[in-house]
């Protein structure tokens, strides 16, 4: 059952367009799987309503974490990594996938120089998590504790996702998910009925609904 605020997020992603329904002509993505969903974050800065919105509701859920630094990784979380320090008035960082090769070679930018200090991940969103090990190891290199990391949007379809971050030892904080955005599409009529009946399937089948309708995907990737 989703909150009221996963129903709220969720309604906001759809107005913007940030997530995507298309059972006739699936999403084909680089790896090769086809989707009938897609989802886009990076699209949320366009919308300062929108974004203001959840990134006040993003600092609300994660002010009583005594947090000392939020850290965006690279590329995606570095925006809503910054709009969630300014509200909470923390420090910030970010993370890149790998050292940037010249002068300081560092991975980690901003400033932290104690070790112990809590530090959050901030990530647009989240499929099955196996990304995150990549950020969370290189901050808890630097001598960080990362016991938290937080996306605006998380798949929710995947038990791997519950597994890795239970491995990484994170708790994992959302806005909203698939789920969330299925019953406000849904509810609301924003798309037909054999369109939401086929997502439905796709959530909760997402290997046998592509299987299925493999015939519908082209050459395009998303």
């Amino acid at each position: 059952m989703s909150t009221s605020s996963e129903l709220k997020a969720a309604k906001a992603l759809l107005d913007t367009k940030c997530v995507l329904f298309n059972a006739k002509e699936p999403f084909v993505f680089t790896s090769g799987r086809i989707s009938p969903v897609y989802v886009d974050i990076r699209r949320l800065i366009a919308f300062p309503d929108q974004r203001n919105m959840l990134m006040e509701m993003a600092s609300e859920k994660l002010r009583n974490l005594n947090l000392d630094y939020i850290a965006g990784g690279e590329t995606a979380g570095i925006p809503y990594a910054a709009f969630i320090a300014e509200r909470l008035s923390k420090p910030m960082l970010y993370v890149r996938k790998k050292p940037k090769g010249f002068g300081r070679m560092a991975q980690i930018e901003g400033c932290m120089d104690e070790n112990g200090k809590s530090v959050i991940l901030v990530e647009d969103l989240q499929t099955d998590g196996g990304s995150k090990k990549l950020f969370i190891d290189a901050l808890r290199e630097a001598g960080a504790k990362v016991e938290h990391s937080f996306v605006v949007f998380h798949y929710g379809i995947f038990d791997k996702s519950v597994e890795n971050m239970k491995n990484l030892g994170v708790n994992l904080h959302e806005l909203t998910n698939w789920w969330a955005v299925l019953k406000v599409a849904r509810d609301n009529k924003y798309f037909d009925d054999e369109t939401l009946q086929s997502v439905e399937f796709f959530l909760n089948n997402p290997d046998e609904w592509a299987e299925k309708n493999a015939h519908l995907a082209d050459t395009k990737t998303a």
